[in-house]
Order: C-alpha cells, then sequence, then structure tokens
C-alpha cells in the first residue's frame, strides 16, 4: 500500500512538473530538407537559409546529390513516395512527369495569392514554375535562374598583336563575338595545337543533356525546331535544312577544340578554360564565379571576360539552365515549405541570394545596377535573358532527350550525316508522342 502511494506521489509531481514547465517555441523542433544537385549555388542556399532559421526558428538543410545521381535519386524517392524531402530544386524539364505523376503540388492557388508574379521575371515563371506551358498552372517557383554563356581570354584578344593579324586575316576587328559566324573566326584563329592552345570549348558530351543544351541554341538561331508546340509534331521542324546545317555547323567547330572535345560538359569545359587550353569556352553562368576565383584559375582569373551566346543567321536563342523550387507531394511539412518559398521570393532575400553568387529571376534585383557590377559575369548574365528558350517540359523528356543526345552525338562523330541523325529523331520523337497518346483526337 505504502508503495502504491509513493508511486502516485512521483506521477503526481511529474505531472504537475510537465505541466508547469515552460512550452517550447512551436518552430524549435521543426526543420525542413531541400534536395538540390550538388555545386556552388546549393552551397549559397544553405548559407541563405541561416537567415530564414534566424526568423523563424525553423532549421533548414540543403540536401546536395552529385549531378550524376541527382535525378535518379530524388525520381527513386518519389517511386517509394518517401517523405524524406519537403522541397525539391529539380530541373525545368522535370515539371511535367512530376506535375502528371502528382510528385508535386498544385501551387497555382498559392502562388497567386501569396506571392507578386510580375515582379519575376516572365521566362523565369514560364520555364521552371508553368505546365503545361501558357496554362497559368504552376507546380514550382524559380529558384536558381541560369543561361549558358561565354568566357574568353582578355589578355588574347586585346593584344595589340593579336588583334592586328586578326583584322589582317578576317578584315574586322577582334571582339568577343555576335554571331555564330564570327565565333567561328575566332576560335579558327586562335586554334594553335603546336601552341597546345584551341579556339573553342563547347559541350559536346553524350552524358545526360550535355551536347542537347549546347546544340540546341545553335538549331534555334539557325532556323530550326523541336517541334509544334501546340500539336507535337515533328517532322518538318527538326529536320529541315536550316536545322541540318545548324548540326554540320556545329559539327564543324569540333575541329577548333582540344582533342578530348566529343567528351565535354560543363566541367570539362570549365578545366580546359582554367588549364589555359582555350581562348573561350561556353558554361552556364553559374559555374562562372570558379573562371574568376585565383585558387581555382590562377591562369587568366584577371583576365577573363564574358559574353551573351551569340546569335545565328535566323534568331537569337540560348539555352536556359538553372531549376524551380517544388513542394514534394510526400512531405508532412508542405505549410512549412510554402512559408520557406515566400520568405525566399521577397526581395530583400532575393538580394542578398544575389549577393551571395545565386542567380535571381526578380526583375528589379536582376536589372539594378548593383547587381550587374557585382561579379564581371552578371552583366551578360542579365544581357542573356531575353533569348532564353527551353528543351521539351513533357513528361516524356527523358526518352526524348536520349534519343537527342544519342543521334547528336553520331552526327558528330560522323557516324551518321547530319540530315540522317535529324530524320531520326523526328521519327522517334513522334513514335514517342504517338504512344504517349498526343495524336488520339
Amino acid at each position: 500500500m505504502k508503495s502504491v502511494r509513493i508511486s502516485f506521489v512521483l506521477v503526481l509531481i511529474l505531472a504537475l512538473a510537465f505541466v508547469s514547465a515552460p512550452k517550447a517555441d512551436n518552430h524549435q523542433s521543426q526543420s525542413l530538407t531541400i534536395v538540390w544537385a550538388e555545386w556552388d549555388p546549393a552551397n549559397y542556399l544553405q548559407e541563405l537559409s541561416k537567415d530564414f532559421t534566424a526568423e523563424t526558428g525553423i532549421a533548414v538543410d540543403v540536401v546536395q546529390i552529385p549531378w550524376p545521381n541527382f535525378q535518379d535519386k530524388v525520381f527513386t524517392a518519389f517511386v517509394g513516395k518517401s517523405d524524406l524531402y519537403d522541397i525539391v530544386i529539380g530541373d525545368s524539364q522535370w515539371l511535367g512527369r512530376n506535375s502528371q505523376g502528382q510528385n508535386y503540388i498544385n501551387l497555382t492557388d498559392w502562388i497567386n495569392e501569396n506571392i507578386d508574379v510580375d515582379a519575376i521575371y516572365g521566362p523565369a515563371m514560364t520555364a521552371f514554375a508553368e505546365y503545361p506551358k501558357g496554362s497559368g498552372t504552376y507546380w514550382a517557383l524559380p529558384a536558381e535562374v541560369d543561361a549558358a554563356g561565354y568566357v574568353y581570354r582578355k589578355d588574347l584578344f586585346e593584344d595589340p598583336k593579336e588583334m592586328s593579324a586578326f583584322q589582317e586575316k578576317y578584315g574586322y576587328a577582334l571582339a568577343p563575338p555576335t554571331t555564330y559566324d564570327q565565333l567561328r573566326d575566332i576560335a579558327e584563329f586562335f586554334t594553335r595545337p603546336d601552341q597546345d592552345l584551341y579556339g573553342l570549348a563547347t559541350w559536346y558530351s553524350k552524358e545526360y543533356d550535355g551536347i542537347t543544351m549546347g546544340f540546341q541554341q545553335v538549331l534555334w538561331s539557325f532556323g530550326g525546331s523541336y517541334g509544334d508546340a501546340e500539336n507535337y509534331k515533328v517532322d518538318g521542324y527538326i529536320n529541315t535544312e536550316d536545322a541540318a546545317k545548324a548540326l554540320e555547323f556545329y559539327t564543324d567547330l569540333l575541329q577548333f577544340a582540344p582533342p578530348d572535345a566529343p567528351n565535354y560538359y560543363w566541367a570539362e569545359t570549365l578545366n580546359a578554360y582554367t588549364a589555359g587550353k582555350v581562348a573561350m569556352a561556353m558554361n552556364y553562368f553559374a559555374f562562372f564565379p570558379g573562371v574568376v576565383n585565383p585558387e581555382t584559375n590562377p591562369i587568366s582569373h584577371d583576365k577573363s571576360g564574358f559574353f551573351v551566346a551569340p546569335a545565328g543567321p535566323k534568331g537569337h536563342y540560348i539555352s536556359i539552365g538553372g531549376q524551380g523550387m517544388s513542394v514534394s507531394s510526400y512531405s508532412k511539412n508542405k505549410d512549412l515549405a510554402k512559408q520557406y518559398m515566400k520568405w525566399f521570393m521577397q526581395k530583400p532575400v532575393q538580394e542578398k541570394w544575389a549577393m551571395l553568387g545565386g542567380f535571381t529571376p526578380h526583375k528589379e534585383v536582376l536589372q539594378s545596377d548593383t547587381f550587374k557590377t557585382a561579379t564581371p559575369f552578371n552583366e551578360a548574365f542579365a544581357a542573356s535573358f531575353p533569348y532564353l528558350r527551353d528543351f521539351w517540359a513533357v513528361p516524356e523528356y527523358a526518352e526524348l532527350l536520349e534519343v537527342c543526345q544519342t543521334n547528336w552525338s553520331e552526327a558528330i562523330s560522323k557516324i551518321k550525316s547530319a540530315k540522317e541523325a535529324l530524320d531520326t529523331i523526328a521519327r522517334k520523337h513522334e513514335e514517342i508522342f504517338e504512344d504517349a497518346g498526343y495524336y488520339d483526337e
């Protein structure tokens, strides 16, 4: 009986202690997990998120996955309906598959009520947030807006002897090219294998979307197209004479690149440039901080200039890069995720995002002198925006992309002619659309 009385007293004491204990802040034990690829912008976001934690008490963990495994790991988590990730920062091409597959939540009403869409650059919302295109249905907000751009060796371009020799050979002044014809001339001029110097490093890799991101801007600028976005017809768009000329031109540029150029994507072009092997290199602007860093580019960090991807004979288009920020359908923290996204899109936060090295979709921040002068490459990045265009963003994008990667690669390897490669793409793309029911009445 005594032991029962003692037990009762202990229970009473513990209960009173629990009731009288000060309540913890509701956010103290709350946290968000954001998944992104492993690169510098993810580090910038982790740093930026410290401000969100300071304001709200909500911890933020930016999980980084190496690029080669990024898509597979995230999609595997979706297949298992895992709640591991609250916010997913994924490629624009993911929108179709993950909206149709119900892996992203529909953010349309929430965005219209909570986000000033007019403050965001229109092409960024279209590319990273909207699906289907033109529908006004949103599944994301732009996180990192990127574009393909070029870096060049100012010390070579501004050398009086080089300038004089170029003028004599080509009949115009040596300067950053504004057209693809000029790009070819300059690449040819600086190709000197005996000096281990080449004119250009651009993307030819068969891995993931390498050659597609490099070539498609040439395709568009020469008058080619992936197809009709209204009816998904491809034949007569991607395999036209203009498209063939574009692929032949892109293949021709290989002679002005280092011998291992068929394997080049962003890492390889960056390495070729920082090693002093090329006079010009194409890359995403997000990787240019490594170009101006003396630790990663001791040769030309202070001798580098930047320019907008050139125009072609029938237009001016540039491959869009970057990712959108979506809420996973399987997250247990959807409201917190929305709270974070609303915070992220505020102008002061976007200003700091840009200051840290992120590329903002906010119009005022993007066009401000503060942003344009913050780095040697920001002005060229801002000037690229009007020309951005994207690959198909339909659920079948992975199958469409694989066909392109294979056939562009076979064309540059001379396994197929440009026309044969393009005809194959047209046929296989229409087969993919047919099987998916796009042509059903």
